[in-house]
């Protein structure tokens, strides 16, 4: 006995062409049939189910067809559950259909009409300059804005347009300002004026000394962070001035009371200004600016050491930057010689050897020219390869010792594959130094970083 009736089989054979169908195929197909709608209900369900419904739609039966590999239906595509209605032909022989929603048209063409939308419009006013609202006839004053009420306005306005926060009447709030006390006000403007004394230097110690160790510093952070960023931007010719906005950071980051996290990204654009910017002082030919760009440099290693585990691009960010800056042949040598300190106190043996030592062969060969010369960038040219043999020393820990007891035949073999890993300039500096623990380091590194 079968639920699904074998004389809806039968009919359908019959419009197919078959007459004569068995008794036994006839139950099959009715089984086979009743299989096949309980699969399709149970998909139907989970898709249900998962759009969080309770009541099944024609939607469902559709997406459960289409996984089972089945022509969809088409035609009751809907959202709105489905009245049926039942009409009888005969005896048991019920009859289902879709009932449709009868409409008046009389009741639909007496309707009132839909009121007229607004007509779209356009202003444009400043509504804020650098966060003060300028006195305009658009933006209210700081008295009304108190008491203003958003009410409709204008004879088809929407009395509900009001009340789409929540509330029929909604006020504006009013600014909020970031209120200092006197005596906040005036330690800021007594410490900025301490850092940037050059005539008092136990003053200007005294003021880096308050920022490292004094706490209840909190509120003053924004304030420090642009005054160092306004500094860096507006003195690149003043090395004194540039020097103590490091300095100021430095004791920033050192005070245990403080959180810089937040201000971390603010901080690093100045230091790296002041580590490969392209001008620094305004001396021509002095070379004083390199050791602004090596206290820029140990700045910039401390940052990362304390805050990259709060900011995961931070590293990469940056060495990126110090990459572009240290492949970059327009760029200046004093800028070389801050991306090459920096790559190394951001990431140390590692970074060192993966980014510089397959670089150095290229690098070599800019450098040639300016050894040469007898002016003032043949000095500058010592100081980046000083700076680069200063990170190619983080590829050994111990002290590199002397190259004692070997034959000319292998330190002639030596200098032969340090000049092919990382060319003549600084292969022949280290040959010659005889570093030859420096030199198997450097060697192993440039096959790694060459994989």
């Amino acid at each position: 006995m079968t639920l699904w009736g074998q004389d809806t089989v039968k009919d359908v054979a019959e419009s197919v062409g078959i007459v004569h169908l068995n008794k036994e195929v006839s139950q099959a197909l009715s089984r086979d049939i009743e299989y096949r709608i309980s699969q399709v209900l149970q998909e139907a369900l989970k898709f249900m189910k998962h759009a969080k419904r309770t009541i099944l739609w024609t939607q469902d039966i559709s997406q459960a067809l289409r996984v089972l590999d089945v022509e969809p239906l088409y035609g009751y595509e809907t959202t709105r559950p489905l009245k049926y209605g039942e009409a009888s032909l005969g005896p048991g022989q019920p009859l289902f259909y879709v009932e449709d929603e009868e409409m008046d048209f009389e009741k639909l063409i007496n309707a009132p009409l839909p009121k007229v939308p607004r007509e779209v419009s356009f202003t444009a006013h400043w509504l804020a300059v650098e966060g003060v609202q300028p006195s305009i006839p658009q933006n209210p004053t700081s008295n009304e804005s108190r008491n203003l009420e958003l009410l409709p306005k204008g004879p088809n306005a929407n009395p509900a347009l009001a009340a789409m926060t929540g509330a029929d009447t909604t006020t504006t709030k009013p600014q909020v300002k970031h209120i200092l006390s006197k005596e906040l006000q005036l330690y800021f403007e007594k410490v900025c004026a301490s850092v940037l004394d050059e005539t008092q230097p136990e003053y200007r110690t005294a003021g880096l000394a308050s920022l490292k160790d004094d706490p209840g510093l909190h509120q003053l952070l924004p304030y420090f962070v642009q005054f160092v960023a306004e500094k860096v931007t507006h003195n690149l010719k003043d090395l004194f001035v540039l020097t103590q906005m490091m300095l100021v950071i430095d004791a920033l980051t050192r005070n245990s009371t403080l959180n810089l996290t937040p201000y971390v990204a603010s901080l690093v654009p100045p230091v790296l200004t002041c580590l490969i910017g392209r001008t620094l002082g305004s001396g021509i030919g002095s070379l004083d600016h390199y050791e602004l760009r090596d206290l820029a440099a140990s700045l910039l290693g401390h940052l990362c050491h304390k805050y990259s585990k709060y900011s995961h691009n931070l590293k990469p960010r940056l060495a990126r930057s110090l990459l572009k800056t240290f492949l970059d042949p327009t760029k200046p040598l004093g800028s070389h010689y801050g991306a090459i300190l920096g790559l190394k106190a951001i990431g140390g043996a590692e970074v060192v050897r993966q980014l510089i030592i397959p670089n150095l062969k290229a690098f070599g060969e800019l450098l040639d020219d300016d050894l040469q010369d007898s002016s003032v960038k043949k000095a500058e040219a010592e100081k980046v390869v000083s700076a680069i043999l200063n990170a190619l020393g983080t590829l050994v820990d111990d002290e590199i010792p002397m190259m004692n007891g070997h034959s000319e035949e292998s330190a002639n073999e030596l200098r032969t594959k340090l000049v092919d890993t990382i060319g003549p300039v600084i292969g022949s500096r280290i040959a010659d130094a005889s570093h030859t623990t420096l030199a198997k380091a450097i060697l192993e590194g440039g096959l790694l970083g060459l994989q």
